[in-house]
C-alpha cells in the first residue's frame, strides 16, 4: 500500500458572490473558456480571496451559467464565484474591472441569493442585426415563423448533428427596423441559440442574410413583467 495522504478538505466558502458582466467590442470574439482565463487572472491580480475545492487539484469555486456563444456580444453574462473571506461586493467590482482585459466589464455584483443561478436564467432577450436585409424581408420572415407551431433546425454540436425546435423557444420575435430583430427566447433543453433562430428565418426566406451579430441584452427569471433580474 502506498503512503499518499487523502487530499486535504478545504473550508466552505464564506461567502458567495454573483457577478454580471458585459462582453464588449472585440471581446466578443473570445471563447467561454478565454473569458474564464481571464477572470482567474484578474481574480488572483485583484488580490479577491477566493475559496477552492477539496480534492488532489483543488481549483478556485467559479460556476458560470449560460454563457452566450462566442462571437455574441453581451450586457447580461452571469458567474457566481466562492470567496474564503466576506468581501463588499462594490469593492470586489471596482478591483475587478481594474484589471480586467480591454471589452470585458463587470456591472454588478451581489451576494448569492438562495436559488441556483442556473435555475433563475431562465429567458433572455437578444439584439439580430442583420446588415443588408432589404426593406419588409426581416419582418416578413419573422412572422412565418411565429405562424407556425413548430419550426426544426439542424445544428452541428461536439456530439453531433441535432435537431432544434426553434419556434417553441421563441417567446417574441419582432423587427424593430429593416435590418434588426428583438428575440426573447426562453431556455430549453437542448438550448436554442439566436443563430439557430436566423437559420430558421433564412429557410422560411432566403433573402434573409447570413451573417448576423448578436447581442444579449438581458437574461433572468421569465415572469409576467418580462425578464427579471437574477441577482436580486
Amino acid at each position: 500500500m502506498g503512503n499518499r495522504q487523502p487530499p486535504v478538505q478545504q473550508a466552505p466558502p464564506a461567502q458567495k458572490l454573483r457577478l454580471r458582466y458585459a462582453k464588449r467590442g472585440p471581446a466578443r470574439f473570445t471563447s467561454h473558456r478565454d473569458f474564464g482565463r481571464a477572470l482567474e487572472r484578474a481574480l488572483r491580480r485583484a488580490e479577491i480571496p477566493m475559496a477552492y475545492s477539496s480534492g488532489f487539484s483543488p481549483h478556485p469555486r467559479i460556476s458560470y451559467a449560460n454563457a452566450a456563444p462566442t462571437s455574441a456580444a453581451s450586457e447580461a453574462e452571469y458567474v457566481e464565484l466562492g470567496l474564503s473571506e466576506v468581501c463588499d461586493p462594490a469593492k470586489v467590482l471596482e478591483a475587478l474591472n481594474d484589471v480586467l482585459p480591454h471589452g470585458f466589464v463587470v456591472l454588478d455584483v451581489a451576494e448569492a441569493v438562495k436559488a441556483p443561478l442556473g435555475e433563475l436564467l431562465q429567458a433572455s432577450d437578444w439584439v439580430i442585426s442583420l446588415a443588408g436585409a432589404e426593406p419588409g424581408v426581416l419582418s416578413s420572415a419573422a412572422s412565418a415563423l411565429l405562424g407556425k407551431e413548430t419550426y426544426a433546425v439542424e445544428r452541428m454540436t461536439k456530439n453531433g448533428m441535432r435537431s432544434f425546435d426553434v419556434r417553441s423557444a421563441v417567446v417574441s420575435l419582432t423587427a424593430t427596423d429593416d435590418e434588426t430583430l428583438l428575440l426573447r427566447s426562453i431556455h430549453q433543453t437542448p438550448l436554442v441559440r439566436p443563430d439557430d433562430v436566423v437559420t430558421a428565418l433564412r429557410a422560411l426566406d432566403p433573402g434573409v442574410p447570413s451573417q448576423a451579430l448578436l447581442t444579449r441584452l438581458a437574461q433572468g427569471p421569465m415572469g409576467d413583467a418580462g425578464i427579471g433580474d437574477p441577482l436580486r
